[in-house]
């Protein structure tokens, strides 16, 4: 389980000038919600709303300003190996390494995670099989489509059996086939036959947020501004169209931050 409470974070925009003292940029200012076992949370905003922020101090990539964030009961701090170690974390940057083979990629980060090559390699069989990837593992990345990439990046952050799982926008790029066989995967994760892990899903795209989030999470200017099930968001909205009651409940925290 993942917990934030009133999570802040504020960055200092270079200037153009040598003299002059760049200007304070407050990326997130006040997130709060709780992404539990067995669910998979989207956490949805436009761009520049603070997602891809929240995610990397979640990942403890990034120290926070304030707030706390807790995973399985142990706060996250930035570089702090022990909560690294219970995350798998997808960013949109896959970062593969292009000259090894798809298997090498995997068994690398294994290792890196504390396991032994016969134990990440045969976990990297394991999630080839699962994400219909066998094929590819012994290729070498380079060249590889999107899909094929997304598929390895994501068998790379599972390798170690994480039992929390951090997606930032994984279907970016991926044709329909790609999408759909990535949407199987995060159901059976989050089923006990998967090991009812907790999953966040950052996306744009509302269709993946209402077919496979159960609790959806809107940021809006840095702050939660909405969060509930689908369901939940359209009656709040008044809506009966997920898009527009997004539009309209990121609409109206805009209104209230004065813009």
């Amino acid at each position: 389980m993942i917990e934030l409470h009133e999570l802040s974070k504020q960055f200092i925009r270079p200037s153009s000038r040598p003299w002059h003292q760049g200007e304070p940029v407050q990326a997130v200012r006040q997130v709060s919600f709780v992404a539990r076992d067995g669910m998979i949370t989207g956490l949805l905003g436009a761009n520049g709303a603070g997602k891809t922020t929240t995610l990397r101090m979640i990942a403890a990539l990034l120290r926070q300003d304030g707030g706390q964030i807790t995973i399985d009961g142990q706060p996250v701090q930035a570089g702090q190996k022990s909560t690294q170690a219970l995350m798998g974390v997808l960013s949109d940057a896959r970062g593969l390494y292009p000259r090894l083979t798809a298997r090498e990629n995997i068994v690398y980060y294994g290792v890196l995670q504390g396991m032994t090559r016969q134990q990440a390699s045969q976990r990297a069989d394991f999630l080839a099989g699962v994400l219909e990837m066998t094929s590819l593992l012994e290729r070498r990345c380079d060249g590889f489509s999107q899909g094929e990439k997304m598929k390895t990046a994501l068998a790379r952050a599972m390798v170690h059996d994480p039992k929390n799982i951090i997606l930032d926008e994984p279907t970016n790029g991926l044709d329909v086939l790609a999408t759909r066989a990535l949407r199987e995967f995060l159901r059976w994760l989050r089923s006990p036959a998967g090991g009812s892990k907790c999953i966040i899903f950052s996306t744009h795209i509302m269709q993946e947020v209402e077919r496979l989030c159960d609790h959806v999470v809107i940021i809006a200017r840095g702050e939660t501004v909405a969060q509930g099930t689908v369901t939940q968001l359209l009656q709040q909205a008044q809506e009966s169209d997920f898009e527009n009651a997004f539009v309209r409940l990121a609409f109206v925290a805009n209104l209230r931050s004065g813009l």
